[in-house]
């Protein structure tokens, strides 16, 4: 019997470890607000003028493949990562033009797939780093089982923020979530340890964060004042923030395969980077603050990189990395001849290809053929169907509407169309875009009109011959061009009223 025992414990470890060397680790990427011009391995395609070099990053990419007419769903954060996490356009959620408060209602439906869902489907420990970025449910503070909504006023008061009632990522499928609630720019203030406040000190209370308390820390606010850990300090949120994903990496990496998901602090305002990150100087090493936080994100991968090599399973790794919207167009560091957004117009919450071309690099050794560039145009909403695909998974009709399958391009380099046209959005601006064949037609969605219905086209570009999208070259009002204008417009309204699936899985 003892021996039977054995030899059933025995098999039940090859097995496991069998299983884990099939399936490889997943680590996702999502930074805050960086552009192409950001990474230098792109920067370097159209200049020679490097103002911060991403060692880290350029590495992967020259091992990888890169996408240089990848897009992000939208212009601005909210929305972006509502369709990243789903595979669905920012369009199908109740709020299109983004969640902007912790204390909203969740866009994600209740039997909605999401990443983590999905990765947990297969049978992976799923984590979760970083910045949520859309609604959730927190109590109220005089009766915390009753779900807080927010009235959008300065010093809300009234939430019970000490823990997540629902709605969270341990409610969508992350076995572990260390979370900054609306990253380190809004409210609450605060670190979340599978939906539970985690002291930041010994001494932590809840405090109203204030700017005359946050100046003390030459911190200026991005938002409004608010709730939060009475010890919040930015400048310490991407060392915690690392250093715990890190953590996960050794304590999970030699069981069954794991997927993270990992939503750098970097490099949204407040910029307030490391001194000092992984032995490396950071605060004061570039011409501004701005980019400092590329340097220090940077680090953080070269840290995550680091931990998988000493955890034996850096061959046995994907590894994608992306973005959530453009660069920022910050006067310091276009003074210092840094672009974020490289040769494209506009940037972050703007309709021009700067407001959406983002960087996407996959890495994967020994399945991903290196120095591969790849020119097809995709959308971050592509990695929930591209994660189905390499775990093999078939993804129901009604769920990921709109992600396509990259794996036959990362693996096989076939030369095809991921998505037959792509549709993205601005943000503030309320503008959305539909690009096909290289034609770009800009819509402008009326903003007094709630249900996004009344639309006019606004901007033609051809990008395969101004890719910059020249001013002079709008081809809107141009009599040749009227026909492109209305097929693009008809096919735009078509594909959403009617809710058309644009993904191909």
């Amino acid at each position: 019997m003892k021996i039977k025992h054995l030899l059933i414990i025995g098999f039940t470890v090859i097995t496991t470890v069998i299983f884990a060397q099939q399936k490889p680790n997943v680590v996702v990427i999502l930074a805050d607000d960086i552009g192409v011009g950001d990474i230098s391995y792109y920067r370097e395609m159209h200049s020679k003028n490097i103002v911060v070099e991403t060692p880290t990053l350029d590495k992967l990419a020259k091992e990888g493949i890169v996408f240089t007419d990848a897009h992000s769903p939208a212009a601005l954060c909210a929305p972006t990562r509502y369709a990243i996490m789903t595979g669905n356009h920012c369009y199908r959620s109740y709020a299109p033009w983004g969640v902007w408060g912790s204390y909203q209602p969740s866009p994600i439906e209740e039997n909605q797939l999401t990443l983590g869902k999905l990765m947990k489907n297969a049978g992976y420990t799923t984590s979760f780093f970083g910045k949520w970025g859309f609604g959730m449910d927190f109590g109220r503070k005089d009766d915390p089982n009753t779900v807080y909504r927010s009235p959008r006023k300065e010093h809300e008061l009234d939430v019970d923020i000490s823990k997540v009632l629902d709605k969270g990522p341990v409610q969508n499928g992350f076995d572990y979530s260390f979370m900054y609630p609306a990253g380190i720019q809004a409210e609450p203030y605060a670190v979340y340890e599978n939906g539970v406040m985690m002291p930041l000190n010994e001494n932590s209370k809840i405090v109203l964060i204030t700017q005359e308390n946050m100046s003390k820390l030459n911190v200026k606010l991005d938002k409004k004042e608010g709730l939060g850990d009475s010890y919040w300090n930015p400048y310490n949120s991407g060392e915690l923030l690392v250093n715990k994903a890190v953590d996960f990496i050794e304590n999970t990496s030699n069981k069954k395969p794991f997927f993270m998901y990992y939503c750098s602090q970097a490099v949204h305002l407040p910029h307030t980077p490391s001194t000092e990150l992984n032995g490396k100087k950071i605060a004061g090493t570039t011409p501004s603050s701005h980019l400092d936080m590329v340097k220090e994100l940077d680090v953080q991968m070269e840290m995550l990189i680091k931990a998988l090599k000493e955890k034996g399973v850096y061959n046995n790794t994907l590894f994608i990395f992306t973005s959530d919207n453009g660069g920022l167009l910050e006067k310091e560091t276009l003074k210092a001849g840094h672009k974020s957004n490289d040769i494209y117009r506009g940037g972050k919450n703007q309709c021009y290809e700067g407001g959406t071309r983002v960087p996407f690099i996959a890495w994967w050794p020994g399945k991903i053929k290196a120095k591969t560039v790849s020119d097809t145009p995709i959308l971050g909403i592509d990695i929930m169907a591209t994660l189905a695909g390499v775990t093999n998974q078939k993804i129901e009709d009604n769920q990921a509407m709109d992600s396509s399958n990259l794996l036959p391009i990362l693996l096989e380099q076939k030369k095809e169309k991921a998505h037959p046209f792509l549709i993205t959005q601005a943000g503030t601006g309320k503008q959305t875009m539909i690009t096909e064949d290289g034609w770009k037609l800009i819509i402008q969605v009326d903003k007094k009109d709630k249900t996004n219905a009344t639309r006019t086209p606004f901007a033609l570009f051809n990008l395969n011959k101004n890719v910059s999208e020249n001013e002079s070259k709008n081809l809107i009002n141009n009599p040749t061009y009227q026909d492109k204008v209305k097929e693009l417009f008809e096919k735009y309204n078509r594909t959403r009223d009617r809710k058309v699936k644009t993904g191909k899985i």
